[in-house]
């Protein structure tokens, strides 16, 4: 498909094209692999699986829970086929159902990607912390302070190379595939040869941890069906972001395609890349205690299994895979607050709608990156005797609501038009159905189970409760859907008509 075949495509949807249509569809692909980014999620939430499940919630439930991802992207790419457009499932959602639709998925995912950018960067200035402490011998403190202070610098960072290099975008996404390929590959090998021994394949395969504190230990309903399932939590955050290749699709050619075949190749190919590099540390994980002790911190496994020089490049590696996945989400966050303000639906829309004289939308860069910052300030603070605050936790918790929830509504919409629904020229066919029944159910569950407690002090009424090991996801999550649905009903819902067309009539052919 030409240019100006997208152009036409994307006219008869409603819109002028006004962003540049320079990405490849090899680029397409980049930007959600790289906001899947292995090298951020597999890293800054091992923790979550070691303490909820152990190696049985790495080895068993990441290819399980990818198997159920990579459904809701096929889902997901059949309907950016059909609709490529900026708004991504916003605009699917409106389409298909009424404006309450495309309000309520529209402020979802928007909440999801602000949510995940903060998280992938504070990932990053987390590993960055530790990389400067290991290089300088100890003269850079690795504290929480510091952490933050290089969360905005990274954030700052972001947002400039989004403003001002539209074109280096696109060549980094492309960079920063061949970079989780090579560094993964890299930490894969250093974790194979380096080590003087190896964890067994019954631990990998069959061993359980609990340190959540929830039940009486390794067994029984209490951790196979709560402790267990929040170790999942590893699989459906670093497996997400993946709807940034539909938020692009105005400036990828041949985006019909292009898109919906970006979309769940990233899933793919991260599910498999994810799954290697995880099972290397966990046959790297020969000091059980340590790791514990560390409340279950991927680098402990480095620090116990490797020389110091070995453990520093592979923190380095990663961090500057989460450098690049963030710098991704930065652009996606911003094309879906470009989009979602196009049609009137954000506070001072015609503010974030505009585009510069190179065709970025400068503004919603800007002010994206300043609310990731703002909901990542509890970070300052961590748990006595814990370096890692549940509020990072919390905000990846957010992230994976937002986003999951958001594409909850379009394929449950999608299900329900059936045969009145015009697949593009990448479709399920009649396979559809069944593939929708199964996202919506997985999407449902998980939901549900990332706004519990992660630890039992986090429980008011415990004798141990603090508010710093609380999880706010459900209560940030839940003002914001009490606040845009007051909103909706209050004020909205009487001017809100869904996308705005912003062509008066169709391009010449």
């Amino acid at each position: 498909m030409t240019t100006e075949e997208d152009s036409k495509r994307l006219a008869e949807l409603g819109y002028k094209q006004e962003l540049a249509r320079t990405w490849s569809g090899f680029s397409n692909f980049a930007i959600s692999f790289s906001i899947i980014s292995i090298l951020a999620g597999c890293f800054t939430t091992f923790g979550q699986a070691w303490n909820n499940g152990g190696p049985i919630a790495i080895s068993w439930g990441w290819p399980l829970i990818s198997i159920f991802i990579l459904i809701i992207g096929l889902c997901m790419s059949e309907l950016v086929s059909a609709y490529p457009t900026a708004g991504g499932i916003y605009w699917w959602a409106a389409t298909m159902g009424k404006p309450i639709h495309g309000w309520f998925t529209g402020w979802l995912n928007l909440i999801g990607l602000i949510a995940v950018t903060a998280s992938v960067d504070y990932g990053c200035a987390t590993f960055l912390n530790i990389t400067i402490n290991r290089l300088t011998g100890g003269g850079w403190e690795a504290s929480l302070g510091n952490a933050f202070l290089l969360f905005v610098i990274v954030l700052v960072l972001h947002a400039l190379i989004n403003i001002y290099s539209h074109r280096l975008i696109s060549l980094l996404q492309n960079i920063s595939v061949w970079w989780h390929v090579a560094g993964a590959a890299i930490v894969v090998a250093i974790l194979i040869f380096a080590p003087s021994h190896h964890q067994t394949v019954g631990f990998v395969f069959t061993d359980t941890i609990n340190n959540s504190g929830f039940g009486s230990g390794e067994g029984g309903i209490p951790f196979w069906f709560y402790v267990l399932p929040l170790g999942f939590l590893l699989t459906q955050y670093t497996i997400t972001g993946f709807d940034a290749c539909a938020h692009v699709s105005e400036e990828t050619q041949g985006a019909s395609t292009a898109a919906a075949r970006g979309l769940w190749q990233s899933i793919f190919y991260s599910a498999i890349g994810g799954w290697i590099l995880l099972l290397a540390f966990l046959f790297a994980a020969t000091n059980v205690d340590e790791i514990n002790k560390q409340g279950g911190f991927v680098g402990a496994i480095f620090e116990t299994a490797l020389s110091s020089p070995l453990a520093t490049a592979i923190f380095a590696i990663s961090t500057i895979g989460q450098f690049f996945c963030g710098m991704s989400c930065v652009t996606s966050m911003s094309r879906m607050t470009y989009a979602f303000s196009r049609d009137g639906a954000v506070p001072g829309w015609r503010l974030w709608s505009k585009v510069d004289r190179n065709r970025t939308p400068v503004n919603a860069i800007l002010a994206g990156c300043v609310v990731a910052a703002l909901i990542t300030l509890p970070a300052l603070w961590a748990p006595p005797g814990s370096t890692t605050p549940v509020a990072f936790l919390a905000v990846v918790s957010i992230a994976v609501i937002g986003l999951y929830l958001a594409f909850l509504i379009p394929i449950w919409l999608r299900l329900r038009m059936g045969d009145k629904f015009r697949p593009g020229p990448w479709t399920l066919g009649r396979k559809y159905r069944v593939m929708c029944w199964i996202a919506c159910v997985e999407i449902v569950i998980i939901s549900i189970y990332f706004i519990m407690p992660i630890k039992p002090s986090a429980i008011p009424g415990n004798e141990n409760f603090t508010w710093t090991d609380v999880n706010y996801a459900p209560v940030l999550v839940g003002v914001v859907l009490i606040g845009i649905a007051l909103w909706w009903t209050l004020s909205a819902k009487h001017w809100f008509t869904g996308p705005r067309r912003t062509v008066d009539e169709l391009p010449m052919p």
